[in-house]
């Protein structure tokens, strides 16, 4: 099959074009490299059925191109404030990218009769006050906070996803992914597990926001790209939603103690005084529908996949 992966040059997206590739297929990885990054793919590039194509997908594509597949990946998705690559310092691009961005994409897969993927997150389920969170729970979700821009947009992709299932009998789905972590995660990015990591391995302070009580529950990113795969290709798929990710929850605190044992670092763990505003304090999926209709859960356990990233870390961003 030939496959367009848009944010194919991202963090997971890097992945699954890898993924892909190695099950034969024709890749098209498209990307405006906003946040995504060419070093991600450049080893795929001497393989002569990927393609990297350079482009912002809130723009139409080319007439003549082709794809019978098409997952949507393309989005900041950093919640770090102080990340220069966080959706909330590319604002506009985030709102877009998930809306118009999305519109684009839909087109092309009617044109193309192919099948789509939206790659949409936890953050629409806000601060949730069902936890775990089903597919079925409609969220708690600001649509002026700060987060908004990120949550309400890929809230508005799921509408447009579904409006085209409706109305043009498309053939989509759509993944709700929870944290995910592992190699290629950029240091940029400032996500609490890359930033936990370096501070350990550095001897800083490893920081904390709030009391650490706060729950997050890490999948890692091979169980991810499986979980996507599935997604898309196992049948009986069209027009589901469903979570994505680890029910193995964990407060932000232990955590933090984790990769301080397992780095066997000296860093003191350090309390911010507050957390982010609309930050959720729990997150954790139910995978239920994924387990059901996808045979799917993760296997790698956390303190194998903790082990990777830092082995990652030592060897590409020290």
């Amino acid at each position: 099959m030939k496959i367009l992966v848009a944010g194919g040059a991202g963090f997971i997206g890097s992945h699954l074009c890898e993924k892909l590739l190695m099950e034969g297929h024709e890749v098209i990885c498209v990307d405006n490299l906003i946040t995504g990054s060419e070093k991600n793919v450049n080893h795929f590039k001497k393989d002569k059925k990927f393609i990297l194509l350079k482009h912002d997908v809130t723009l139409p594509l080319a007439q003549n191109m082709h794809a019978d597949a098409v997952f949507h990946l393309a989005s900041p998705a950093s919640p770090n404030h102080h990340s220069l690559l966080s959706y909330h310092n590319l604002p506009m691009e985030t709102m877009l990218v998930n809306t118009i961005g999305t519109l684009e994409l839909l087109k092309f897969v009617m044109q193309n009769e192919a099948k789509f993927l939206f790659a949409s997150s936890s953050e629409v389920y806000g601060d949730p006050l069902e936890h775990p969170q089903k597919e079925t729970y409609f969220g708690n979700v600001s649509a002026v906070g700060p987060r908004s821009v990120y949550d309400e947009a890929k809230r508005f992709g799921e509408t447009i996803t579904f409006h085209f299932f409706r109305k043009y009998k498309i053939d989509i789905r759509i993944a709700r992914i929870f944290n995910t972590y592992g190699p290629k995660m950029l240091k940029d990015d400032m996500r609490m597990i890359i930033t936990f990591i370096l501070e350990a391995l550095q001897g800083r302070p490893i920081t904390v926001f709030g009391d650490g009580q706060q729950t997050r529950s890490l999948c890692y990113v091979d169980d991810m790209i499986d979980g996507l795969n599935r997604l898309m290709f196992l049948p009986n798929t069209r027009g589901e939603i469903i979570n994505l990710g680890s029910t193995n929850e964990h407060t932000v605190l232990e955590y933090a103690e984790m990769i301080k044992k397992i780095t066997k670092s000296k860093s003191l763990i350090v309390f911010s005084e507050k957390l982010p505003q609309d930050d959720p304090k729990k997150r954790k999926p139910d995978i239920t529908q994924a387990q059901k209709i996808l045979d799917w859960q993760p296997h790698i356990k956390l303190e194998e996949g903790l082990g990777k990233m830092i082995d990652y870390c030592k060897k590409n961003i020290l």
